[in-house]
C-alpha cells in the first residue's frame, strides 16, 4: 500500500531575474513524496514547478491534485493518463515520485554515463534582463565563466541597447567561437518582429525563442516560413498537452526549433512525445528546465543525458536560488556534470 503526502517550498533567487513578463523575486515549488507502508524510510521524490504567467494552470490546481493524489494512491499510473494530463507540473511530479521510489529513493532516476561522472551536458550560460550595464557585466561573466553559447533575455530594456549588447559581443567572438542565442518570451509584436529578426541575423545570432506571444499562431507560421534565422517555439508548446494538439502545432507553424521544458508540457512521456514528433519533422530540439529546484532540474537532467544531446541544453538555472538543495549537479565551463560521490542534502526542507 502507498502512501503520500507534500510540501509546499519557496526558492529564493540570488538576484532579481528578470524577464519581459516581469522579475522573478521568489519561486513556489511543490514536493510529492511517496512510500510503502512497510516500508516508510525508502522514499520516493518529485517536484511539481508550475510557471506563473507560462503554465496553462495555477497554485490552485497544483495544491488540489495534490491533495488528491495523497487521498487516494490506488491509481497513480493510470491518472498519468488521464486527469493528469491537463495538469503538466503535477503529472511530472508523479512522474518523478513513482521511478524514485522504484530507485530506493537514491534520486537516479536514468543510470548513464553522466550519472556516473563521465559523462557531462553541453549547456547554455543564460543572460537575465537587468539595465544595460547589467546585462553587459552578466554576458562577460558567461563567456569568462567557460561557456561557448550564451543565451540573452531579450525584449524588457529597450531593442537598440539589446542590439547594441548582442553588437558589442560579436565584434570580440565570431559565431564560430560564441554561438548567440536571444530568447524573447513573446516581446514582440507581429509588426515589430521581422524587423527585429533581420537585425539579429545581421549579428549571426543562432536563433530566437518565441518572438511573438504564444496563440498568434498566424504570425508565428509566416515568420517560421522562411525567417532570416531559426525561430524556436517556447511558450507556444504549453497547453498542447494531447497527440492531436501538438501534431496541429507542428505541422501548421513548422518551427525550425521547439524547446521542450517537462516541468511545463507534462514530464518525461509528454517530452519523449515532443522530441519524435520533431524529429520525424526534420525540426530541431533542445531541452531547458523551468526554474525548478535541484530535485526537479535532476530529473530533466538525467532524462535529457539518454538522449546523446549535442546542441547546448538549458539546464543551467540551479545556482540561481541561494536555498536551493544541495545536489550532486554541478553547472561550470559549459557543462552540466553529476558528481557521484557527492550526496543530496534535503534538511533544507525541514521534512
Amino acid at each position: 500500500m502507498l502512501r503520500a503526502r507534500w510540501i509546499e517550498h519557496t526558492l529564493r533567487p540570488r538576484f532579481e531575474l528578470g524577464t519581459s513578463k516581469g522579475p522573478i523575486t521568489a519561486r513556489t515549488v511543490w514536493y510529492l513524496m511517496a512510500w510503502h507502508r512497510d516500508r516508510p524510510e525508502v522514499q520516493g521524490f518529485g517536484e511539481a514547478a508550475l510557471f506563473p504567467g507560462h503554465s496553462k494552470e495555477f497554485p490552485a490546481d497544483v495544491r488540489t491534485k495534490l491533495l488528491e493524489l495523497c487521498a487516494d494512491t490506488s491509481n497513480w499510473e493510470q491518472r498519468l493518463r488521464t486527469d493528469l494530463v491537463d495538469v503538466p507540473s503535477v503529472r511530472f511530479a508523479v512522474e518523478q515520485c513513482l521511478r524514485d521510489l522504484e530507485a530506493g529513493g537514491s534520486k537516479m532516476l536514468f543510470p548513464s554515463e553522466f550519472t556516473l561522472g563521465r559523462q557531462a551536458i553541453p549547456i547554455n550560460g543564460l543572460v537575465w534582463m537587468g539595465d544595460k550595464a547589467t546585462m553587459k557585466q552578466r554576458i562577460r561573466e558567461q563567456i569568462d565563466g567557460g561557456y561557448s553559447t550564451v543565451k540573452m533575455k531579450i525584449g524588457a530594456i529597450g531593442i537598440e541597447d539589446e542590439l547594441t549588447l548582442l553588437k558589442n559581443v560579436r565584434a570580440e567572438y565570431k559565431a564560430a567561437d560564441l554561438t548567440l542565442r536571444v530568447d524573447a518570451n513573446g516581446a514582440f509584436s507581429a509588426q515589430q518582429a521581422p524587423e527585429v529578426l533581420k537585425r539579429l541575423a545581421d549579428l549571426q545570432v543562432h536563433s530566437i525563442e518565441q518572438p511573438v506571444a504564444p496563440g498568434l499562431y498566424e504570425v508565428m507560421t509566416e515568420l517560421c516560413a522562411d525567417p532570416p534565422i531559426p525561430i524556436a517555439l517556447d511558450e507556444d508548446l504549453i497547453g498542447a498537452n494531447t497527440h492531436d494538439a501538438k501534431v496541429d502545432l507542428l505541422d501548421n507553424v513548422r518551427p525550425q526549433y521547439i524547446v521542450i521544458k517537462p516541468s511545463l508540457v507534462g514530464g518525461w512521456a509528454a517530452a519523449q512525445e515532443w522530441i519524435d514528433l520533431a524529429k520525424a519533422r526534420n525540426i530541431g530540439w533542445w531541452i531547458t528546465s523551468a526554474l525548478e529546484s535541484s530535485i526537479g532540474l535532476n530529473a530533466i537532467a538525467q532524462f535529457t543525458a539518454t538522449l546523446n544531446v549535442t546542441l547546448a541544453q538549458g539546464l543551467g538555472t540551479g545556482k540561481v536560488y541561494e536555498n536551493n538543495i544541495p545536489s550532486p549537479l554541478l553547472a561550470e565551463k559549459g557543462f552540466l556534470r553529476y558528481r557521484p560521490e557527492a550526496e543530496w542534502d534535503l534538511s533544507t526542507l525541514q521534512l
